[in-house]
């Protein structure tokens, strides 16, 4: 296993389950194979919670195999009940085709795109599963399946224990979820499916359906579900998702999100989430912790917004927290010029532009002395933010805490 996809999959901390994982060593150390992961698209980007997977797609192309990404046109249609308490909102067909183009973005940000034998190979499943005829799948797939193992899946057990509802429509996702493996299976030789550990049930279902079917061996493959030391949801804040799209996260924001990993994540993390090289992360390990953390930031951000911006997002950061200088690439809020004529209520500021998700929070943090204007403490929550405390630059920096910098600028 020296050097193999396997192994350096298990030494970065990706592995969780695997159907037969000895035979597909054997397999995939005499040749180079397709595999792929699926990729609902119910919003217009992909977040954090999504980035083990594509470091899972790179590590492929390192060692030579050509990722397949599934984008589900299809499935995005039903909705998974994994890990779900409640059915998914339905988007129409033109949300989920636009979000198809704006995902298919950050892949060909993370992957590499000119070989040929290494492209990602991008499908949509809409394009087997819109053509379906139910009477015909009922018979050729369905036959397939049984209530009872289908009954006995977390995705749909959890929900029935809690007495949650579970539509007839959600009950079919894990059957839909199978017929992809085998439709890419027969049309793109693909010989394995990775997914979360959530995914396990959904992908031996397929593994299972590509052998009954075709009496062909194939392979599940799953990741551990990343949760932080503190015990949070992997990429959730109090502000929200840690978008992987500059449009909605700032490169400033994202290299923060990664510099203030918690100290007993920082090593996992460097391992799972960049592409040091293992023995580099070994002799690193007795650093000082804001070193690493400093590099798993610059890492992880020069993957997904390029070198010189994680580099401006270290010296800004620097300038602001060391010298509390006004940092030229803090994230931006811009207000017009208009609005502050009769000036603006501190408050209404902090709150309407999600500085602070309400005007109670932004009022406990006043009296705590946490909010500062310009560096300067801010101890009156009746202030009026009018034109004049702008300056000739027409911008004031807010500062909440430590680590949370926002520019205001006059438009």
């Amino acid at each position: 296993m020296e050097n193999s996809f396997l192994k350096e999959f298990k030494d970065r901390e990706y592995f969780n389950q695997c159907t037969n994982a000895d035979e597909l060593e054997r397999i995939m150390s005499k040749k180079k194979i397709k595999a792929y992961i699926g990729f609902d698209c119910t919003a217009s980007s992909l977040h954090v919670g999504s980035l083990l997977q594509i470091m899972c797609l790179r590590l492929l192309q390192k060692h030579g195999h050509q990722p397949i990404i599934l984008l589900g046109g299809g499935t995005t249609r039903i909705g998974d009940p994994s890990g779900k308490e409640e059915t998914r909102k339905i988007l129409s067909e033109k949300e989920i085709e636009k979000n198809i183009k704006n995902i298919e973005k950050v892949f060909k940000i993370f992957l590499k795109t000119k070989n040929s034998k290494l492209k990602p190979i991008f499908v949509n499943n809409y394009k087997w599963l819109g053509k379906l005829n139910y009477i015909k799948f009922l018979r050729d797939i369905g036959k397939h399946f049984t209530i009872n193992k289908m009954l006995s899946f977390d995705s749909v057990k959890l929900r029935l224990e809690r007495e949650q509802s579970l539509s007839y429509m959600e009950f079919n996702y894990m059957i839909l979820q199978a017929y992809d493996f085998l439709e890419l299976n027969k049309s793109k030789n693909c010989l394995m499916q990775i997914g979360g550990s959530d995914q396990w049930g959904n992908i031996v279902n397929g593994v299972e359906l590509v052998k009954r079917y075709s009496s062909k061996q194939v392979f599940g493959l799953t990741t551990p579900l990343i949760t932080l030391a503190s015990g949070a949801k992997m990429g959730k804040t109090e502000k929200g998702a840690v978008w992987l799209d500059a449009k909605l996260l700032s490169s400033y924001d994202y290299w923060q999100f990664w510099r203030n990993t918690d100290d007993r994540d920082v090593l996992k993390f460097m391992k799972m989430f960049t592409d040091l090289n293992l023995d580099q992360i070994e002799k690193l390990k007795n650093e000082d912790i804001n070193k690493l953390k400093k590099i798993l930031a610059n890492e992880t951000t020069s993957m997904l917004h390029g070198r010189p911006a994680a580099l401006k997002a270290e010296k800004t950061a620097e300038k602001t927290f060391v010298s509390g200088g006004s940092g030229a690439g803090l994230p931006e809020i811009k207000i017009e010029e208009n609005s502050l004529k009769e000036g603006i209520k501190i408050l209404d500021l902090l709150s309407s532009n999600k500085i602070m998700s309400s005007k109670s929070e932004a009022r406990r943090a006043i009296k705590g002395n946490a909010l500062k204007i310009d560096n300067q403490i801010l101890s009156d929550e009746n202030k009026i933010v009018r034109l004049e405390d702008f300056g000739n630059k027409k911008k004031l920096k807010i500062s909440f805490g430590k680590k949370k910098h926002y520019l205001i600028k006059i438009i």
